[in-house]
This record gives C-alpha cells, structure tokens and sequence, in this order.
C-alpha cells in the first residue's frame, strides 16, 4: 500500500509534535511493509503571511487526493474553514488512560484504571459557525453568537455516534441542555435514530451534570455524544483524566472516511521552541489515521512502543512539573520511541529465525 498525507505545521509548537510523529510514521510504515508520502501545506498566521490568505488555494490543492491530513495548531483563522470545506462533521476525542500514568490523573487511581471513553464531537455546525457579530442598539454595543443546527445535522452526527456505541460496550451518553435551550432537540433526535441500534442505550443528560460525573465517575461512560461547543469544553476534561492534555488526539471525518488528525491541545505558545512540547497527543492522532487506513498493526505498534517508554519513568515536562521522573525534552522521547520499535522488530526477526531453525 501506498499512502500520501499532508502534514500542516502551523504555530507554536505546531511545527515540533508534527514532525516528532512524522518520524516515528516513516519508521512504522517501513515496519509494515506501507510507503509514506508527506507534502506540507499551511494554515493560520503562517498561510496568511505567504499566501494573503488564513487558507490558501494551494493548501486545499495539495489537501484534495490525499489519505489524511495531519495538522498542529493555529492561534486563529483557517482551521474552522479547513474544518467546514472538507465537511468534517465526525470529531472522534478518545479518552484512554495510559497504565504508567494512572498516578499522573487528578483523581484517585481506582477511578481512573483501565479508563476508556469516546466523545464524538459535532464539528461543522453549531455556535460556532452560527450567524454572529457586533451591533449596537439604544442600550449601547453588544456581541453575539448563534448555536444553530438543524435536525439532520444532528441526526447524522447521532448516527455516527449510535455506530460506535454499538461497536463498543453499548452506551451512549447524549450531552444536552435542552432545559434552557428547548429548541435544539438532541435527546428526541438522537432516540428516534437509535431505532435503527437496538442494541444500543441511549442515555440523555444535561451537560452541567455530565461534566461533573466525568470528574466523580468516569469509568461510568463509554461514548458521548456533544455539540460542537459541548464536546469542545468536555473533551478537556480529559486532559485531566489522563494526566494531561498534551496526551490526547483525535480525528475529524467526513461521510467519505476522509480525515483532519492532531491534537487536542493548541499552540502552547508560551514553549515554542524551547523543543520540550509533548508530542504523543499528536501521535495518538497519527494513531487514529492508521486505524482508519485499516493499517492496525501500526497503530499497534505505536502504542505499545510508548506504553514501553512511559513504563520505564520518560515524562515530558507537562507529565513531571516536579521532575519526579525522567524527564525528557521532544526529541529524546522520539529516540526512545524509534529505539523502542527498532528493537521490536529485533525481538520479531529473531524469533522468525528461530523458528526457522
């Protein structure tokens, strides 16, 4: 197999997570036998500045063909277009618990083992890309923003997420808060589509209680489904979870499978550059695409080789604040990770050897 990608670096530390995962990628892929094709486009400030343009012609050009599309971080402008010209409406924000970080969470280690969530996030609709703007009347100026979806938007999105709830333990948690606002139906919505997933729970709940039972029991949910703005502030949560947000990928699909992968957090401006920015949220998301390719052994391979390192104490400076651990800076944990799936590969073709012996 063949496969190109478009790797858009952006701002902050945008640049040093993309090409940290670009490394570990090119190694998977000569692993398993698949080539890797990497063009770069841009976004943001950086688009802006050589193209006039937040998201440039050339950007979408080199986008259009490709397998996926692997992006950093951006302060603004160009990410929601991207987002909407390629109607990536799926935003799936897996929220798994590394077993060498159960300690790292903010809450106690029984609350936190074997944790598995999956909130699938509403990506092209909602406030976000509601009608909004300034104006003024006789009371002085004011702002305002529209969370507008109509019902096949969410129907779709509910689909999506009914699949794979249904694929997963069978529950899904519908994020409203149609208490105060009425007139987005997502809890009759999403249950009228589940007819079409018997075996699937659907399980309604206000968004304000919801994130407070993330905190108090997290191991209750298995997939939830959000609004953009709900499942923006929720996926959050689980940095908190996990231990950090720099841990955490996801991926945004459209009906086609076509796919925008990166990280949760943003551009952590604040340490660009100084090459100590942990760039495993961005691999988890490289992860997401091999699975997608349907490339499972990668993928495999990726999360065993940093289950490996984390094991042996390496931990990025937002992992150790106290520097209780290894602490390592980005390239060295790449180096681990690389060694790590060199010596994998050691361990197989020996263990072929011997039993061809």
């Amino acid at each position: 197999m063949s496969y190109r990608i478009v790797a858009i670096s952006g701002e902050g530390i945008g640049p040093e997570v993309v090409e940290a995962s670009l490394r570990v990628l090119q190694l998977v892929a000569k692993l398993e036998g698949f080539s890797l094709q990497v063009d770069y486009g841009w976004l943001g400030a950086t688009a802006l500045k050589q193209f006039g343009s937040y998201f440039p012609q050339v950007t979408a050009e080199l986008c259009n063909g490709s397998n996926g599309i692997v992006f950093g971080a951006v302060t603004q402008g160009g990410l929601l277009e991207l987002r909407k010209h390629y109607d990536f409406f799926c935003n799936l924000r897996p929220i798994r618990i590394v077993n060498s970080l159960v300690n790292k969470s903010s809450l106690r280690p029984e609350k936190v083992q074997g944790l598995d969530i999956l909130i699938i996030r509403e990506l092209v609709s909602g406030i976000y890309f509601g009608p909004a703007g300034r104006s003024f009347d006789e009371k002085g100026a004011y702002g305002y923003h529209t969370m507008l979806y109509y019902d096949e938007e969410i129907r779709r999105i509910a689909r999506q997420a009914l699949g794979k709830a249904q694929q997963r333990r069978g529950l899904l948690t519908v994020a409203h808060k149609e208490n105060a606002l009425p007139h987005l139906p997502w809890t009759r919505l999403v249950q009228e589509e589940a007819l079409q997933f018997p075996d699937v729970v659907v399980e309604p709940m206000l968004v304000d209680n919801l994130a407070m039972q993330m905190v108090l029991n997290p191991q209750r949910f298995d997939v939830i489904l959000a609004s953009n703005l709900f499942g923006d502030i929720l996926s959050d949560i689980g940095g908190a979870l996990v231990g950090s947000l720099g841990l955490l990928g996801s991926a945004s699909l459209n009906a086609y499978g076509f796919g925008l992968y990166e990280a949760v957090h943003g551009t952590a401006s604040d340490i660009a550059g100084l090459g100590i920015a942990n760039p495993l949220g961005t691999l988890a998301a490289c992860v997401l695409m091999l699975q997608q390719w349907g490339e499972l052994g990668a993928a495999q391979r990726i999360m065993a080789a940093q289950e490996r390192v984390l094991a042996k104490g390496y931990r990025t400076a937002d992992l150790s604040p106290q520097g209780a651990e290894i602490l390592v800076n980005t390239e060295t944990l790449v180096d681990l990770l690389l060694e790590e799936l060199s010596n994998e590969q050691h361990s197989e073709l020996k263990e072929l050897y011997e039993s061809i012996k």
